[in-house]
C-alpha cells in the first residue's frame, strides 16, 4: 500500500508537470526526460510509455472545457454564421493536422529511435529558444496579418501543420513548432495560441487511442489510481496554464519562454555529462 501511494503522489507531480510544459512552449518531452530521472514509477515500461502519453488527455480535456461554446458548432446560442465559421476552424484544424499525422504513424517508432534522446532533446530546446527570440525581435512593432481565425486560410493552417512535423522530435514541443510557424507567417500570438490548443485535440486524442489500445484496459487496481491521479492532476493544472499563457502574452511577448528553453537546454546537457550518461 506504502508503495502505491508513494507511485500516486510521483503521478501527481508528473501531472503538474503535464498540466504546465504541454501548454506553455517550453517542451514537454525535455521536462518529462528530467523528471524520469529522479521520479520513477514502480510500474512496467509498457505502463509508464502508456501513462506518459494518456495523462495528456487530461491536459486536453481542459482545453475542452474552457473553449467548449467556441469549438462547439451545434451550440443554441450561436448564428446559423457563427455555426458556419466554427466547423470551417474544425476543417482547418483537421487540415493542419494531416502533414503530421502522415509522418506520425509512418516513421513515429523510428523518429524515436533515432531523436529521443538527451542530445537531440538540449538542442531542440535551444534551438527554438533562439527561433523565439529572433521572431519575437523581427516581428516587432509589425502588426499582425492574421488577427482572427476568419482571416486563417486553409493554406495558412496547412503551413502551421507543417511545422508540427518538427515537434515529432523530442524536445522541440508541440505548441513551440506551431506557434514559431504560425508568427512567421504573420499570425498574432493569441491566434497562434489558440489554434495550437485547437490542433491538439485531435492529435493527443488519436495519440492516446493508439497506445491506450497497445497497451490494453486491463488495468491493476494500483495502475487505474495512478493514471487517474495523472491525468486529473494535468486536467486542474492545465485550465490555470492556458488562462495564464493566454493573459500573459497580451501583455508580453514570448521571448521569456524563449531563454527558458536555451537555459533548460543547458541544464539538460550539463546534467547528463556530469552523470556520465
Amino acid at each position: 500500500m506504502t508503495v502505491v501511494l508513494i507511485d500516486i503522489l510521483k503521478a501527481l507531480v508528473l501531472g503538474i508537470i503535464e498540466g504546465l510544459t504541454e501548454w506553455l512552449p517550453i517542451s514537454s518531452t525535455g521536462h518529462m526526460i528530467l523528471a524520469d530521472e529522479f521520479i520513477r514509477l514502480n510500474v512496467s515500461p509498457a505502463f509508464k510509455e502508456m501513462f506518459l502519453v494518456v495523462i495528456q488527455l487530461g491536459a486536453i480535456m481542459a482545453v475542452v472545457v474552457l473553449y467548449f461554446h467556441k469549438l462547439n458548432p451545434f451550440s443554441p446560442k450561436k448564428t446559423a454564421g457563427q455555426k458556419r465559421e466554427t466547423v470551417d476552424l474544425w476543417l482547418k484544424v483537421l487540415a493542419a493536422c494531416i502533414p503530421a499525422g502522415i509522418i506520425g504513424i509512418l516513421f513515429n517508432d523510428q523518429i524515436d529511435k533515432i531523436f529521443y534522446n538527451y542530445q537531440t532533446v538540449a538542442v531542440t530546446l535551444i534551438l527554438y529558444g533562439v527561433l523565439f527570440i529572433l521572431i519575437e525581435n523581427r516581428n516587432r512593432n509589425k502588426r499582425p496579418a492574421v488577427r482572427n481565425f476568419s482571416q486563417l486560410t486553409y493554406k495558412t493552417a496547412l503551413f502551421i501543420g507543417i511545422f508540427q512535423v518538427l515537434a515529432l522530435i523530442p524536445g522541440t514541443s508541440r505548441s513551440g513548432a506551431t506557434i514559431v510557424g504560425a508568427m512567421l507567417i504573420g499570425t498574432s500570438r493569441s491566434i497562434a495560441a489558440e489554434f495550437t490548443f485547437f490542433l491538439a485535440i485531435p492529435v493527443m486524442f488519436g495519440a492516446s487511442l493508439i497506445k491506450m489500445l497497445k497497451f490494453g484496459f486491463a488495468f491493476t487496481p494500483a495502475e487505474g489510481m495512478i493514471l487517474a491521479t495523472g491525468m486529473i492532476t494535468a486536467f486542474i493544472v492545465s485550465v490555470f496554464a492556458i488562462k495564464f499563457l493566454m493573459g500573459y502574452i497580451k501583455k508580453h511577448d514570448f521571448k521569456a519562454f524563449g531563454y527558458y528553453r536555451i537555459v533548460l537546454g543547458v541544464v539538460v546537457v550539463l546534467y547528463f555529462l556530469l552523470a556520465g550518461k
